[in-house]
């Protein structure tokens, strides 16, 4: 018998083009379903929740497959995992009805984004935060705000993305700083996202925070609609993709680990 599993997958973007697949690239979606074909050699589909860029981490990104194989969800978990390469782990699994989709159940998804103000290059954080000199933190909190609530986010996305609904809705916003006060981080929650929706977001704060754009920029770009008046693109190292919720179906399993 057919069934669904969904798994909840962590990654360190930096040697990953991205999540989908690509013919030549070296990709989480086609790393993560070898490892599942190891174990199920009939699993030729995973159905992804959210596609990153190239560079770009997650800590919660989730995935789904069939299988007819009766494996319980801590089977899945540890066994997956035998498969995968250390920059990429499946953190949890459940069970799920067959044909299960994370990106049509979404409910909504939550990205962190990470800025290292230092004027001195930190090895430490090469790979996991934007580094810049210096930042007003109160005038980028104080710009995010007009972010919050529904809007046309058309200013907000790369030109590949040709989408005619550029309409989300954001229910936070936040800036704050993290345990290493050089750290700020960048807190976007939403129900849906447009491409590089994200990285232009915190890239007009930070030009904001940097004195680069004058106050009301993020206003003046959801206005016009004009992606010049919005910021820069912020680069893909410092996004995390932190949780994606999901509406689970009636008949989904205990998650592993709870």
């Amino acid at each position: 018998m057919t069934h669904g599993v969904l798994l909840e997958v962590a990654y360190d973007g930096t040697a990953f083009h991205g999540w989908a697949s690509q013919q030549g690239q070296r990709t989480v979606e086609d790393t993560l379903r070898g490892a599942i074909a190891a174990m199920d050699p009939r699993v030729t589909q995973v159905r992804g929740a959210s596609r990153t860029d190239a560079g770009v981490h997650a800590e919660g990104q989730l995935a789904a497959f069939d299988t007819e194989r009766d494996i319980v969800a801590k089977g899945w978990t540890l066994g997956v995992n035998q498969h995968l390469p250390d920059d990429l782990a499946v953190r949890a699994a459940r069970a799920v009805p067959a044909g299960f989709s994370p990106r049509f159940a979404a409910a909504g998804k939550r990205y962190r984004y990470r800025v290292l103000v230092d004027e001195v290059r930190d090895p430490r954080w090469r790979a996991l935060a934007w580094r810049i000199p210096e930042l007003d933190v109160d005038a980028a909190a104080a710009e995010a705000r007009a972010a919050v609530g529904t809007h046309d986010f058309a200013a907000f996305r790369a030109s590949g993305d040709e989408r005619v609904d550029t309409v989300r809705t954001l229910s936070r916003v936040a800036v704050e700083r993290e345990s290493d006060p050089r750290v700020v981080a960048f807190v976007v929650e939403g129900n849906a996202f447009l491409y590089n929706m994200v990285r232009i977001l915190v890239g007009t704060l930070v030009d904001v925070g940097r004195g680069r754009r004058e106050a009301g920029a993020v206003a003046r770009a959801l206005a016009a609609k004009d992606r010049a008046l919005a910021g820069t693109t912020a680069p893909a190292h410092g996004l995390v993709l932190e949780q994606v919720r999901v509406r689970l179906p009636e008949g989904a399993g205990d998650r592993w680990p709870p």
